[in-house]
Protein backbone atom coordinates (compact mmCIF):
# COMPACT_ATOMS: atom_id res chain seq x y z
CA UNK A 1 0.00 0.00 0.00
CA UNK A 2 2.91 2.77 0.58
CA UNK A 3 4.64 2.04 -2.10
CA UNK A 4 1.38 2.16 -4.22
CA UNK A 5 0.81 5.73 -3.00
CA UNK A 6 4.77 6.67 -2.51
CA UNK A 7 4.56 5.59 -6.33
CA UNK A 8 1.11 8.20 -6.92
CA UNK A 9 2.79 10.92 -5.57
CA UNK A 10 6.35 10.88 -7.07
CA UNK A 11 4.17 10.09 -10.43
CA UNK A 12 2.21 13.50 -10.04
CA UNK A 13 4.38 16.07 -8.45
CA UNK A 14 6.48 16.66 -11.63
CA UNK A 15 3.05 16.80 -13.93
CA UNK A 16 2.13 19.12 -11.28
CA UNK A 17 5.38 21.50 -11.13
CA UNK A 18 4.84 21.44 -14.74
CA UNK A 19 1.32 22.10 -15.06
CA UNK A 20 1.97 25.39 -13.30
CA UNK A 21 3.66 26.75 -16.33
CA UNK A 22 0.75 28.66 -18.35
CA UNK A 23 1.40 27.81 -21.91
CA UNK A 24 2.54 24.38 -20.62
CA UNK A 25 -1.42 24.38 -19.25
CA UNK A 26 -2.80 26.20 -22.17
CA UNK A 27 -1.39 23.61 -24.43
CA UNK A 28 -2.48 20.47 -22.09
CA UNK A 29 -6.00 22.13 -21.95
CA UNK A 30 -5.93 22.03 -26.05
CA UNK A 31 -4.96 18.33 -26.42
CA UNK A 32 -7.37 17.71 -24.11
CA UNK A 33 -9.95 19.19 -26.01
CA UNK A 34 -9.38 17.57 -29.48
CA UNK A 35 -9.35 13.97 -27.93
CA UNK A 36 -13.01 15.03 -25.41
CA UNK A 37 -14.47 17.69 -27.44
CA UNK A 38 -16.63 15.14 -29.50
CA UNK A 39 -18.08 13.94 -26.05
CA UNK A 40 -19.03 17.12 -24.90
CA UNK A 41 -20.30 18.27 -28.61
CA UNK A 42 -22.85 15.23 -28.28
CA UNK A 43 -23.85 15.46 -25.03
CA UNK A 44 -24.61 19.45 -25.01
CA UNK A 45 -25.83 19.11 -28.59
CA UNK A 46 -28.76 21.85 -29.10
CA UNK A 47 -31.51 20.60 -31.19
CA UNK A 48 -32.37 23.00 -33.63
CA UNK A 49 -35.89 24.15 -33.31
CA UNK A 50 -35.65 27.69 -35.77
CA UNK A 51 -32.79 30.04 -36.62
CA UNK A 52 -33.28 31.77 -33.45
CA UNK A 53 -33.82 29.40 -30.82
CA UNK A 54 -31.97 25.90 -30.18
CA UNK A 55 -32.55 23.75 -26.86
CA UNK A 56 -29.99 21.01 -25.50
CA UNK A 57 -31.27 17.44 -25.88
CA UNK A 58 -29.81 16.59 -22.33
CA UNK A 59 -32.31 19.65 -20.71
CA UNK A 60 -35.51 17.86 -22.87
CA UNK A 61 -34.91 14.59 -21.35
CA UNK A 62 -34.53 16.15 -17.80
CA UNK A 63 -37.69 18.52 -17.74
CA UNK A 64 -39.26 15.70 -19.64
CA UNK A 65 -38.55 12.98 -16.77
CA UNK A 66 -39.61 15.82 -14.19
CA UNK A 67 -42.91 16.60 -15.78
CA UNK A 68 -43.75 12.87 -16.42
CA UNK A 69 -42.81 12.16 -12.49
CA UNK A 70 -44.79 14.47 -11.49
CA UNK A 71 -47.87 13.42 -13.31
CA UNK A 72 -47.30 9.67 -12.32
CA UNK A 73 -47.08 10.24 -8.45
CA UNK A 74 -49.95 12.79 -8.43
CA UNK A 75 -48.17 15.76 -7.72
CA UNK A 76 -46.15 14.53 -4.64
CA UNK A 77 -43.89 17.65 -5.21
CA UNK A 78 -46.84 19.53 -3.57
CA UNK A 79 -49.36 16.71 -1.69
CA UNK A 80 -45.84 15.20 0.01
CA UNK A 81 -44.51 18.94 1.08
CA UNK A 82 -45.78 18.43 4.88
CA UNK A 83 -45.12 15.44 4.96
CA UNK A 84 -41.32 16.00 4.28
CA UNK A 85 -41.16 18.44 6.93
CA UNK A 86 -42.41 16.13 9.25
CA UNK A 87 -39.76 13.40 8.60
CA UNK A 88 -36.98 15.93 8.67
CA UNK A 89 -37.60 16.88 12.05
CA UNK A 90 -38.02 13.47 13.03
CA UNK A 91 -41.60 12.54 13.97
CA UNK A 92 -42.00 9.38 12.37
CA UNK A 93 -38.63 8.48 13.31
CA UNK A 94 -40.03 5.39 15.37
CA UNK A 95 -41.88 3.74 13.11
CA UNK A 96 -38.90 4.03 10.48
CA UNK A 97 -36.74 2.26 12.91
CA UNK A 98 -38.37 -0.74 14.40
CA UNK A 99 -41.56 -0.52 11.77
CA UNK A 100 -45.24 0.75 11.81
CA UNK A 101 -46.53 -3.14 12.76
CA UNK A 102 -43.78 -3.75 15.26
CA UNK A 103 -44.92 -0.36 17.29
CA UNK A 104 -48.18 0.44 16.68
CA UNK A 105 -49.84 -2.63 14.64
CA UNK A 106 -52.51 -4.57 16.84
CA UNK A 107 -50.70 -3.37 20.27
CA UNK A 108 -52.61 -2.91 23.18
CA UNK A 109 -52.03 -0.60 26.05
CA UNK A 110 -50.74 -3.16 28.23
CA UNK A 111 -48.39 -4.66 25.43
CA UNK A 112 -47.15 -0.87 24.52
CA UNK A 113 -45.91 -0.62 28.53
CA UNK A 114 -43.30 -3.27 28.02
CA UNK A 115 -42.33 -2.18 24.29
CA UNK A 116 -39.38 -0.28 24.29
CA UNK A 117 -38.04 -3.23 26.80
CA UNK A 118 -38.57 -6.53 25.17
CA UNK A 119 -38.39 -5.22 21.41
CA UNK A 120 -35.75 -7.21 19.70
CA UNK A 121 -32.57 -4.64 18.23
CA UNK A 122 -33.86 -5.01 14.60
CA UNK A 123 -32.94 -1.28 13.89
CA UNK A 124 -32.71 0.00 10.59
CA UNK A 125 -29.88 -0.38 8.57
CA UNK A 126 -28.26 3.16 7.67
CA UNK A 127 -25.53 6.04 8.58
CA UNK A 128 -27.16 9.41 8.43
CA UNK A 129 -29.92 10.80 9.77
CA UNK A 130 -32.89 12.12 7.33
CA UNK A 131 -31.45 15.81 8.11
CA UNK A 132 -28.58 14.70 7.69
CA UNK A 133 -28.48 13.18 4.39
CA UNK A 134 -30.55 16.20 2.78
CA UNK A 135 -27.86 18.50 4.03
CA UNK A 136 -25.44 16.20 2.58
CA UNK A 137 -26.74 16.12 -0.98
CA UNK A 138 -27.57 19.75 -0.63
CA UNK A 139 -24.40 20.70 -0.25
CA UNK A 140 -23.59 19.20 -3.78
CA UNK A 141 -26.10 21.45 -5.44
CA UNK A 142 -26.18 24.69 -3.58
CA UNK A 143 -22.87 26.43 -4.70
CA UNK A 144 -21.62 28.59 -7.57
CA UNK A 145 -24.61 27.97 -9.91
CA UNK A 146 -26.79 29.56 -7.12
CA UNK A 147 -24.40 32.82 -7.18
CA UNK A 148 -22.88 32.88 -10.60
CA UNK A 149 -25.33 30.61 -12.32
CA UNK A 150 -28.44 32.70 -11.90
CA UNK A 151 -26.58 35.86 -12.29
CA UNK A 152 -25.64 34.84 -16.12
CA UNK A 153 -29.12 32.92 -16.82
CA UNK A 154 -30.64 36.59 -15.92
CA UNK A 155 -28.42 38.76 -18.44
CA UNK A 156 -29.51 36.52 -21.04
CA UNK A 157 -32.79 35.47 -20.78
CA UNK A 158 -33.69 38.77 -18.87
CA UNK A 159 -35.98 38.51 -15.59
CA UNK A 160 -38.98 36.17 -17.10
CA UNK A 161 -35.84 33.35 -16.59
CA UNK A 162 -36.68 33.67 -12.80
CA UNK A 163 -40.37 32.44 -13.69
CA UNK A 164 -39.08 29.39 -15.86
CA UNK A 165 -36.09 28.63 -13.10
CA UNK A 166 -39.00 27.89 -10.32
CA UNK A 167 -40.91 25.77 -12.46
CA UNK A 168 -38.11 23.76 -13.04
CA UNK A 169 -37.43 23.49 -9.41
CA UNK A 170 -40.88 22.57 -8.79
CA UNK A 171 -40.90 19.74 -10.84
CA UNK A 172 -37.66 19.04 -10.19
CA UNK A 173 -38.99 18.04 -6.42
CA UNK A 174 -40.69 14.84 -8.41
CA UNK A 175 -37.62 13.73 -9.88
CA UNK A 176 -34.98 13.65 -6.94
CA UNK A 177 -37.91 11.70 -4.77
CA UNK A 178 -38.36 9.21 -7.09
CA UNK A 179 -34.61 8.18 -7.74
CA UNK A 180 -33.63 8.66 -4.06
CA UNK A 181 -36.36 6.68 -3.17
CA UNK A 182 -35.27 3.59 -5.48
CA UNK A 183 -31.70 4.76 -4.11
CA UNK A 184 -32.43 3.70 -0.13
CA UNK A 185 -34.38 0.82 -1.64
CA UNK A 186 -31.79 -1.01 -4.13
CA UNK A 187 -28.93 -0.14 -1.51
CA UNK A 188 -26.52 -2.81 -0.39
CA UNK A 189 -25.07 -2.61 3.40
CA UNK A 190 -21.67 -4.13 4.25
CA UNK A 191 -21.07 -6.19 6.81
CA UNK A 192 -20.19 -3.37 9.02
CA UNK A 193 -22.75 -1.49 8.56
CA UNK A 194 -21.57 0.99 5.48
CA UNK A 195 -23.54 1.77 2.54
CA UNK A 196 -23.50 1.05 -0.81
CA UNK A 197 -26.14 2.98 -2.85
CA UNK A 198 -26.97 5.00 -5.81
CA UNK A 199 -27.85 4.75 -9.53
CA UNK A 200 -25.62 1.91 -10.18
CA UNK A 201 -27.27 -0.34 -7.68
CA UNK A 202 -30.60 0.30 -8.55
CA UNK A 203 -30.13 0.09 -12.42
CA UNK A 204 -28.26 -3.06 -11.69
CA UNK A 205 -30.33 -5.24 -9.29
CA UNK A 206 -33.54 -3.36 -10.25
CA UNK A 207 -33.75 -3.71 -13.99
CA UNK A 208 -32.70 -7.44 -13.10
CA UNK A 209 -35.63 -7.66 -11.14
CA UNK A 210 -37.62 -6.84 -14.74
CA UNK A 211 -35.59 -8.97 -16.70
CA UNK A 212 -33.34 -6.80 -17.74
CA UNK A 213 -30.27 -7.90 -16.31
CA UNK A 214 -28.64 -7.26 -19.47
CA UNK A 215 -29.42 -3.20 -19.68
CA UNK A 216 -29.18 -2.96 -15.78
CA UNK A 217 -25.49 -4.04 -16.07
CA UNK A 218 -24.15 -1.81 -18.96
CA UNK A 219 -26.29 1.59 -17.72
CA UNK A 220 -24.71 1.31 -14.22
CA UNK A 221 -21.36 0.21 -15.50
CA UNK A 222 -21.64 3.65 -17.48
CA UNK A 223 -22.91 5.94 -14.42
CA UNK A 224 -20.37 4.37 -12.34
CA UNK A 225 -17.73 5.85 -15.17
CA UNK A 226 -19.70 9.29 -15.45
CA UNK A 227 -20.05 9.98 -11.80
CA UNK A 228 -16.24 9.36 -11.30
CA UNK A 229 -14.95 11.92 -14.15
CA UNK A 230 -18.04 14.52 -13.08
CA UNK A 231 -16.31 13.79 -9.16
CA UNK A 232 -12.77 14.87 -10.25
CA UNK A 233 -13.70 18.09 -12.45
CA UNK A 234 -17.38 19.98 -11.84
CA UNK A 235 -17.47 18.17 -8.28
CA UNK A 236 -13.80 18.99 -7.45
CA UNK A 237 -11.40 20.88 -10.03
CA UNK A 238 -13.74 23.50 -10.76
CA UNK A 239 -14.61 24.11 -7.49
CA UNK A 240 -11.03 24.37 -6.46
CA UNK A 241 -10.56 26.91 -9.17
CA UNK A 242 -12.92 29.01 -8.29
CA UNK A 243 -12.53 29.44 -4.81
CA UNK A 244 -8.67 30.21 -5.28
CA UNK A 245 -9.57 32.57 -7.60
CA UNK A 246 -12.02 34.09 -5.27
CA UNK A 247 -9.63 34.26 -2.46
CA UNK A 248 -6.53 35.64 -4.62
CA UNK A 249 -9.25 38.45 -6.02
CA UNK A 250 -10.14 39.05 -2.27
CA UNK A 251 -6.63 39.79 -0.23
CA UNK A 252 -5.33 41.06 -3.87
CA UNK A 253 -2.36 38.36 -4.21
CA UNK A 254 -0.91 38.30 -7.57
CA UNK A 255 1.86 35.56 -6.32
CA UNK A 256 1.06 32.94 -7.65
CA UNK A 257 2.29 30.75 -4.72
CA UNK A 258 -0.70 32.52 -2.96
CA UNK A 259 -2.92 29.71 -5.41
CA UNK A 260 -0.66 27.02 -5.13
CA UNK A 261 -1.14 27.24 -0.83
CA UNK A 262 -4.43 27.64 -0.95
CA UNK A 263 -5.16 24.07 -2.80
CA UNK A 264 -2.64 22.50 -0.58
CA UNK A 265 -4.44 23.83 2.95
CA UNK A 266 -7.99 23.22 0.70
CA UNK A 267 -6.74 19.63 0.17
CA UNK A 268 -5.74 18.82 3.68
CA UNK A 269 -9.25 20.53 5.28
CA UNK A 270 -11.04 17.92 2.35
CA UNK A 271 -8.97 15.06 3.35
CA UNK A 272 -9.77 15.57 7.27
CA UNK A 273 -13.36 15.11 6.31
CA UNK A 274 -13.39 12.70 3.63
CA UNK A 275 -11.83 9.87 5.18
CA UNK A 276 -13.97 9.78 7.89
CA UNK A 277 -16.69 8.56 5.17
CA UNK A 278 -20.19 9.53 4.83
CA UNK A 279 -20.63 9.82 8.68
CA UNK A 280 -18.18 12.34 9.35
CA UNK A 281 -19.32 14.22 5.85
CA UNK A 282 -22.54 14.24 6.94
CA UNK A 283 -21.60 16.21 10.38
CA UNK A 284 -19.90 18.73 9.08
CA UNK A 285 -22.37 19.26 5.88
CA UNK A 286 -25.54 19.77 8.66
CA UNK A 287 -23.31 22.83 9.83
CA UNK A 288 -21.88 24.35 7.10
CA UNK A 289 -25.28 24.14 4.79
CA UNK A 290 -27.75 25.90 6.98
CA UNK A 291 -25.61 28.63 8.17
CA UNK A 292 -24.01 29.64 4.79
CA UNK A 293 -27.74 29.22 3.22
CA UNK A 294 -28.83 31.05 6.09
CA UNK A 295 -26.36 33.82 5.93
CA UNK A 296 -27.10 34.20 2.23
CA UNK A 297 -30.62 34.33 2.52
CA UNK A 298 -30.59 36.79 5.16
CA UNK A 299 -28.33 39.13 2.94
CA UNK A 300 -30.63 39.02 0.42
CA UNK A 301 -34.37 39.18 2.56
CA UNK A 302 -32.28 42.41 4.13
CA UNK A 303 -32.03 43.81 0.27
CA UNK A 304 -35.49 43.26 -0.08
CA UNK A 305 -36.61 45.04 2.95
CA UNK A 306 -34.23 47.99 1.68
CA UNK A 307 -35.98 48.05 -1.44
CA UNK A 308 -39.28 47.05 -0.37
CA UNK A 309 -40.82 49.79 -2.72
CA UNK A 310 -39.28 47.82 -5.73
CA UNK A 311 -40.67 44.33 -5.10
CA UNK A 312 -43.83 44.58 -6.60
CA UNK A 313 -42.73 45.55 -9.87
CA UNK A 314 -40.11 43.05 -9.78
CA UNK A 315 -42.77 40.67 -9.77
CA UNK A 316 -44.46 42.32 -12.28
CA UNK A 317 -41.45 42.34 -14.35
CA UNK A 318 -40.48 38.74 -13.75
CA UNK A 319 -44.18 37.62 -15.03
CA UNK A 320 -44.20 39.82 -17.99
CA UNK A 321 -40.58 38.34 -19.07
CA UNK A 322 -41.43 34.73 -18.56
CA UNK A 323 -44.38 35.40 -21.20
CA UNK A 324 -43.41 38.15 -23.57
CA UNK A 325 -39.85 37.78 -23.90
CA UNK A 326 -39.08 42.05 -23.35
CA UNK A 327 -36.44 41.77 -26.81
CA UNK A 328 -34.34 38.90 -25.45
CA UNK A 329 -32.95 36.82 -28.06
CA UNK A 330 -34.76 33.91 -29.07
CA UNK A 331 -38.37 35.65 -27.35
CA UNK A 332 -40.48 33.35 -25.23
CA UNK A 333 -39.08 30.17 -25.76
CA UNK A 334 -35.55 31.78 -25.01
CA UNK A 335 -36.02 32.94 -21.98
CA UNK A 336 -38.30 29.85 -21.00
CA UNK A 337 -34.77 27.57 -21.58
CA UNK A 338 -32.79 30.26 -20.09
CA UNK A 339 -34.76 29.54 -16.78
CA UNK A 340 -35.46 26.17 -17.29
CA UNK A 341 -31.86 25.21 -18.24
CA UNK A 342 -30.55 27.25 -14.94
CA UNK A 343 -33.41 25.33 -12.52
CA UNK A 344 -32.58 22.00 -14.08
CA UNK A 345 -28.61 21.93 -13.95
CA UNK A 346 -28.40 24.18 -10.38
CA UNK A 347 -30.76 21.08 -8.60
CA UNK A 348 -29.40 18.07 -10.62
CA UNK A 349 -32.62 16.59 -10.22
CA UNK A 350 -33.16 14.08 -12.45
CA UNK A 351 -28.97 13.28 -12.86
CA UNK A 352 -28.66 10.74 -9.97
CA UNK A 353 -26.32 12.27 -8.03
CA UNK A 354 -28.53 12.84 -4.90
CA UNK A 355 -29.22 9.00 -4.70
CA UNK A 356 -26.16 8.26 -3.76
CA UNK A 357 -26.31 10.70 -0.60
CA UNK A 358 -29.47 9.91 0.40
CA UNK A 359 -29.20 6.00 0.28
CA UNK A 360 -26.83 6.49 3.65
CA UNK A 361 -30.15 7.49 5.33
CA UNK A 362 -31.54 5.52 8.55
CA UNK A 363 -35.01 3.66 7.66
CA UNK A 364 -37.00 0.88 6.90
CA UNK A 365 -39.05 3.04 4.07
CA UNK A 366 -37.49 3.79 1.10
CA UNK A 367 -40.32 6.39 0.21
CA UNK A 368 -39.47 8.30 3.64
CA UNK A 369 -36.17 9.07 1.88
CA UNK A 370 -37.88 10.21 -1.33
CA UNK A 371 -40.31 12.43 0.16
CA UNK A 372 -37.30 14.14 1.91
CA UNK A 373 -35.41 14.77 -0.68
CA UNK A 374 -37.95 16.49 -2.80
CA UNK A 375 -37.72 19.02 -0.34
CA UNK A 376 -33.88 19.75 -1.97
CA UNK A 377 -34.60 21.09 -5.51
CA UNK A 378 -37.19 23.61 -3.72
CA UNK A 379 -34.62 24.85 -1.29
CA UNK A 380 -31.61 25.28 -3.93
CA UNK A 381 -34.11 26.43 -6.78
CA UNK A 382 -37.27 28.15 -5.64
CA UNK A 383 -35.69 29.41 -2.38
CA UNK A 384 -31.57 30.48 -2.77
CA UNK A 385 -31.86 30.82 -6.77
CA UNK A 386 -34.86 33.31 -6.43
CA UNK A 387 -33.83 35.04 -3.83
CA UNK A 388 -30.52 35.49 -5.97
CA UNK A 389 -32.50 36.54 -8.76
CA UNK A 390 -34.76 39.02 -7.12
CA UNK A 391 -31.87 40.89 -5.56
CA UNK A 392 -30.33 41.66 -9.26
CA UNK A 393 -33.94 42.44 -11.21
CA UNK A 394 -34.72 44.79 -7.54
CA UNK A 395 -31.21 46.77 -7.29
CA UNK A 396 -31.00 46.61 -11.20
CA UNK A 397 -33.58 49.45 -11.11
CA UNK A 398 -31.51 52.04 -9.39
CA UNK A 399 -28.04 50.92 -10.15
CA UNK A 400 -27.99 49.46 -13.91
CA UNK A 401 -25.66 46.84 -13.00
CA UNK A 402 -26.30 44.99 -16.21
CA UNK A 403 -28.62 44.99 -19.90
CA UNK A 404 -30.75 42.21 -20.31
CA UNK A 405 -30.05 40.33 -23.22
CA UNK A 406 -26.31 40.94 -22.71
CA UNK A 407 -24.11 38.39 -21.61
CA UNK A 408 -22.07 38.26 -18.58
CA UNK A 409 -19.54 36.30 -17.98
CA UNK A 410 -18.46 36.95 -14.20
CA UNK A 411 -22.06 35.75 -12.78
CA UNK A 412 -20.12 35.86 -9.14
CA UNK A 413 -18.80 39.79 -9.58
CA UNK A 414 -22.45 40.81 -10.94
CA UNK A 415 -24.32 39.02 -8.11
CA UNK A 416 -21.38 40.70 -5.55
CA UNK A 417 -21.84 44.06 -7.15
CA UNK A 418 -25.98 43.89 -6.63
CA UNK A 419 -25.43 43.10 -2.65
CA UNK A 420 -22.47 45.99 -2.31
CA UNK A 421 -25.22 48.44 -4.08
CA UNK A 422 -27.37 48.12 -0.63
CA UNK A 423 -24.66 46.21 1.77
CA UNK A 424 -21.38 48.06 1.13
CA UNK A 425 -18.33 45.12 1.39
CA UNK A 426 -21.07 42.10 1.16
CA UNK A 427 -18.61 40.85 -1.22
CA UNK A 428 -16.38 39.76 1.47
CA UNK A 429 -19.00 37.83 3.08
CA UNK A 430 -20.05 36.69 -0.64
CA UNK A 431 -16.17 35.40 -1.02
CA UNK A 432 -16.50 33.88 2.04
CA UNK A 433 -19.33 31.93 1.49
CA UNK A 434 -18.13 31.50 -2.38
CA UNK A 435 -14.91 29.05 -0.69
CA UNK A 436 -18.22 27.46 1.96
CA UNK A 437 -19.84 26.40 -0.95
CA UNK A 438 -16.80 25.10 -3.13
CA UNK A 439 -15.78 23.22 0.14
CA UNK A 440 -18.92 21.99 0.91
CA UNK A 441 -19.45 20.60 -2.69
CA UNK A 442 -16.28 18.65 -3.13
CA UNK A 443 -16.55 16.69 0.10
CA UNK A 444 -20.16 15.47 -0.99
CA UNK A 445 -19.08 15.08 -4.55
CA UNK A 446 -15.66 13.06 -3.22
CA UNK A 447 -18.58 10.69 -1.73
CA UNK A 448 -20.33 10.29 -5.05
CA UNK A 449 -17.05 9.69 -6.82
CA UNK A 450 -16.07 6.95 -4.49
CA UNK A 451 -19.29 4.99 -4.28
CA UNK A 452 -18.68 4.99 -8.55
CA UNK A 453 -14.80 3.83 -8.10
CA UNK A 454 -15.66 0.99 -5.35
CA UNK A 455 -18.31 -0.16 -7.95
CA UNK A 456 -16.10 -0.51 -10.74
CA UNK A 457 -12.90 -1.54 -8.42
CA UNK A 458 -14.34 -3.27 -5.42
CA UNK A 459 -14.88 -2.40 -2.21
CA UNK A 460 -11.77 -2.04 0.72
CA UNK A 461 -9.70 0.19 2.48
CA UNK A 462 -7.27 0.28 0.09
CA UNK A 463 -9.60 1.32 -2.80
CA UNK A 464 -11.51 3.73 -1.17
CA UNK A 465 -7.61 4.86 -0.12
CA UNK A 466 -6.84 5.80 -3.43
CA UNK A 467 -9.48 7.43 -4.82
CA UNK A 468 -9.28 9.48 -1.75
CA UNK A 469 -5.83 10.34 -2.35
CA UNK A 470 -6.54 10.87 -6.07
CA UNK A 471 -9.15 13.16 -5.10
CA UNK A 472 -6.87 15.37 -2.69
CA UNK A 473 -4.37 15.91 -4.91
CA UNK A 474 -6.74 16.79 -8.28
CA UNK A 475 -7.78 19.83 -5.58
CA UNK A 476 -4.20 21.34 -5.46
CA UNK A 477 -4.47 20.73 -9.27
CA UNK A 478 -7.66 22.54 -10.07
CA UNK A 479 -6.02 25.61 -7.40
CA UNK A 480 -3.08 26.00 -9.90
CA UNK A 481 -3.98 25.38 -13.67
CA UNK A 482 -6.18 26.39 -16.44
CA UNK A 483 -9.19 23.94 -16.70
CA UNK A 484 -10.73 25.37 -19.78
CA UNK A 485 -11.56 22.05 -21.93
CA UNK A 486 -11.08 19.93 -18.70
CA UNK A 487 -14.21 21.51 -17.07
CA UNK A 488 -16.47 21.20 -19.91
CA UNK A 489 -15.69 17.07 -20.10
CA UNK A 490 -16.29 17.19 -16.24
CA UNK A 491 -19.73 19.22 -16.80
CA UNK A 492 -20.48 16.56 -19.71
CA UNK A 493 -19.76 13.77 -17.37
CA UNK A 494 -22.40 14.95 -15.12
CA UNK A 495 -25.23 15.76 -17.15
CA UNK A 496 -24.24 12.29 -18.97
CA UNK A 497 -25.27 10.58 -16.05
CA UNK A 498 -28.85 11.45 -16.76
CA UNK A 499 -29.41 9.38 -19.75
CA UNK A 500 -28.98 6.10 -17.61
CA UNK A 501 -30.16 7.29 -14.61
CA UNK A 502 -33.48 8.31 -16.26
CA UNK A 503 -34.29 5.02 -18.34
CA UNK A 504 -33.65 3.42 -15.09
CA UNK A 505 -36.02 5.37 -13.30
CA UNK A 506 -38.69 5.27 -15.92
CA UNK A 507 -38.59 1.43 -15.60
CA UNK A 508 -38.64 1.31 -12.18
CA UNK A 509 -41.74 4.24 -11.26
CA UNK A 510 -43.97 1.18 -10.38
CA UNK A 511 -41.51 -0.13 -7.91
CA UNK A 512 -41.02 3.85 -6.30
CA UNK A 513 -45.24 3.60 -6.07
CA UNK A 514 -45.68 0.15 -4.76
CA UNK A 515 -42.58 2.10 -1.57
CA UNK A 516 -44.99 5.10 -1.36
CA UNK A 517 -48.13 3.66 -0.69
CA UNK A 518 -46.21 1.29 2.15
CA UNK A 519 -44.71 4.52 3.83
CA UNK A 520 -47.93 6.01 3.74
CA UNK A 521 -49.82 2.96 5.18
CA UNK A 522 -47.02 2.72 8.15
CA UNK A 523 -47.82 6.87 8.56
CA UNK A 524 -51.49 6.32 9.02
CA UNK A 525 -51.36 2.84 11.22
CA UNK A 526 -49.22 4.97 13.76
CA UNK A 527 -52.01 7.98 13.56
CA UNK A 528 -54.73 5.35 13.74
CA UNK A 529 -53.10 4.20 17.02
CA UNK A 530 -52.70 8.11 18.29
CA UNK A 531 -56.24 8.36 17.88
CA UNK A 532 -56.99 5.25 19.98
CA UNK A 533 -55.25 6.52 22.78
CA UNK A 534 -52.01 4.51 22.45
CA UNK A 535 -48.46 6.52 23.29
CA UNK A 536 -46.55 8.20 21.08
CA UNK A 537 -43.17 6.41 20.83
CA UNK A 538 -41.24 8.81 19.67
CA UNK A 539 -39.58 10.41 22.76
CA UNK A 540 -38.60 6.41 23.71
CA UNK A 541 -36.75 6.46 20.69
Amino acid sequence: MRKLLLSLIVFLIPLLTFAQQTTTSQKVDEIFKDYTGWFVDLIFYEIPFSDTFQIPWVLIVLVGGATYFTIYFKLINFTGFATAVRVVRGKYEDIEKHGADTLYGDVTPNEQENLIETIRDDSADGEVSHFQALTAALSATVGLGNIAGVAVALSIGGPGATFWMVLAGLLGMASKFAECTLGVKFRDVGPDGTVYGGPMYYLKKGLSQKGMGGLGKVLAVLFAIFVIGGSFGGGNMFQANQAAAQFVQLFDLQDTSAAIWFGIVMAIIVAVVIIGGIKRIAKVTEKIVPFMAGIYVLGALVILVANYHHIGDAFALIFEGAFSGLGIAGGLVGVMIQGIRRGAFSNEAGVGSAAIAHSAVRTKYPASEGIVALLEPFIDTVVICTMTALVIVITNFDNNILQYGVEVKEGVELTATAFDSVIPHFSVVLTVAVILFAFSTMISWSYYGMQGWVYLFGRGKVTELVYKLLFCIFIWVGSVISLGSVINFSDAMIFAMVVPNIIGVVLLTPVVRKELNRYMKAIKIKHDALDDGLEDLQKHM
